[in-house]
């Protein structure tokens, strides 16, 4: 008889083989496997007195947290659905989110209360509100005194088949509503089963989730870093300062996060050198960083740099930066750029770059074309939204919006999305390699690029740009540096200085809100669309 790979699997091995290990590590919080296999029992008992059946859903507003963590496996084994939600949206957002997906029951951390209280009666199917770390004055259910109220005795879980939705996540949308990726647990399973053997995730392994739970990689790593028995450190606040305390305090030896996370380290590593003397591999999941951080990662903090390459319509993983065998003889220079594209494809997935004719593009890392992906982790489709689904997914790829180029090692290099090449005077511009540029300068701590208009060529390239502290440089300057570096057609016209940049929970620079701000301020009226 076939085993269904369903996901509560992962924590069934985590307790028979590693019950009695230090588990999970929340602030000042421990629990063993075994405890966190209890209060996931009381938390699956609590939910089914509430009435939740299979193929409910149940929504999840929390930062980095145990009672984040149990979530998932505590609706998994009614056969739930979980929809964690972005922490960043605006109320507005999760009026649409919950009364789209129909959740049941909505868990609050008690920080982000506030932006739930102003539309909870417009919720149209949530019946229960249950608040992690409740205060007082807040009148809804308390998370512990409910949980403690529950029998921890072993659950009678639901009949799950893997291909049953487990997962409802909502991509952020820029035009008109977010969409729900709806993924199943076979998605998850095998997803989890390679991602755990490229990133070489053991049990000696502490994880410090630094990525939300809500985002895509960072509630898909639970699931391998659970199966290997790893112990995984919670934090419901990360700053460079905490997350380098951490480091030393438990040993950390892994870590996902997103580009602009990694470059505040190193800024924080170079004000304050901090001292821990293990190695850590660092999963960098977002746009891909310039070499130039792959660099000062591996030379400066010893640490181990894998890029990866997803999204959240495929689980997410697809790509990954290592190098092969054959390459390691390769200068180191070129190494590092290597590490720093998005890679080659993971176990199970197959993974093209193809021009609008659907040809493969040739591998000279030149020719751009559009990234499609057939793999496991493909979603099963958008919730209530045919359309989207039909458009995504064409003869069984799934059309990431992603363009890239193939070199002639085969490794894929994302050079922007579709809506952020820049097309000056009918050339195409990677924004992401003039970024890669303006990041050599000295002064410059961050940098976007943007299209912006021109009389004469259509658009062209504009800077905004994030100085490190204490250094000044201008306008005039960036420019020169940027035309010294690169095809004069691809070299900046413009620098717009900011103090700080516009990013997701996940520290994913929104470009959108830079480019309809600067048409804004400049008096053209309307709006970008992706």
């Amino acid at each position: 008889m076939n085993v269904p790979l369903v996901l509560t699997q992962f924590l069934d091995r985590a307790v028979s083989l590693y019950g009695d290990k230090e588990a999970i590590i929340c602030e000042e919080r421990v629990f063993t496997y075994k405890e966190l296999n209890h209060r996931v029992n009381r938390l699956s008992h609590g939910l089914r007195g509430f009435g939740v059946q299979k193929g409910d859903r149940v929504a999840y507003l929390a930062p980095n947290s145990v009672e984040m963590l149990e979530g998932f496996y505590g609706v998994f084994q009614l056969g739930g659905v979980m929809v964690p939600l972005n922490i960043r949206l605006k109320p507005d957002d999760y009026l649409f989110i919950l009364n789209h997906s129909e959740s049941k029951v909505l868990f609050v951390d008690q920080d982000l209360y506030h932006l739930i209280a102003p539309i909870k009666n417009k919720l149209e199917t949530v019946e229960q509100i249950v608040i992690h770390y409740k205060n007082p004055e807040t009148n809804e259910i308390g998370y512990d005194e409910w949980l403690g109220e529950q029998s921890e005795t072993a659950f009678s879980r639901a009949d799950v088949d893997e291909n049953d939705v487990c997962s409802l996540l909502y991509t952020s949308g820029t035009t008109g509503n977010p969409k729900g990726v709806m993924l199943t647990h076979r998605n998850n399973y095998l997803h989890a089963m390679s991602s755990m053997h490229h990133l070489r995730v053991c049990d000696e392994d502490v994880l410090l989730h630094v990525l939300p739970m809500f985002h895509v990689n960072g509630w898909g790593s639970p699931f391998y870093y659970t199966a290997n028995g790893a112990t995984q450190i919670c934090s419901r606040k990360t700053t460079p300062a905490l997350i380098f305390d951490a480091i030393t305090k438990h040993q950390v030896s892994i870590m996902h996060m997103a580009p602009t996370v990694l470059n505040s380290l190193l800024q924080y590593y170079e004000q304050n050198t901090p001292t821990f003397d293990q190695s850590i591999r660092v999963v960098i999941a977002g746009s891909a960083p310039p070499p130039a951080f792959v660099t000062r990662v591996e030379q400066e903090l010893g640490w181990e740099f894998i890029q990866v390459y997803g999204m959240t319509e495929s689980a997410p993983l697809s790509l990954v930066s290592v190098i092969r065998s054959q390459l390691k003889d390769l200068p180191m220079d070129d190494q590092y750029r290597l590490k720093a594209k998005a890679g080659i494809s993971m176990i199970g997935c197959e993974v093209k770059v193809v021009s609008e004719q659907g040809d493969e593009v040739t591998h000279n890392g030149k020719e751009i074309g559009e990234v499609i992906v057939r793999s496991h982790g493909v979603m099963l489709g958008y919730w209530k939204n045919e359309e989207a689904t039909m458009e995504a997914i064409r003869n069984g790829w799934l059309h990431t919006g992603d363009m890239a180029t193939v070199d002639e090692h085969g490794h894929i290099d994302i050079v922007d999305r579709k809506k952020d090449v820049i097309i000056s005077g009918g050339e195409n511009i990677s924004s992401i390699e003039v970024e890669g540029v303006l990041y050599d300068h000295p002064d410059v701590l961050e940098a976007a690029v943007i299209a912006v208009p021109h009389e004469k060529w259509g658009e062209t390239p504009h800077a905004f740009i994030v100085l490190r502290e204490g250094r000044t440089t201008t306008e005039q300057e960036l420019i020169t540096f940027s035309r010294e570096r690169l095809a004069h057609f691809k070299a900046i016209t413009g620098v717009t200085f900011v103090k700080e940049l516009p990013k997701t929970a996940s520290g994913k620079i929104q470009k959108i809100v830079l480019r309809n701000d600067y048409w804004e301020s400049a008096g053209k009226g309307g709006k970008f669309v992706n």
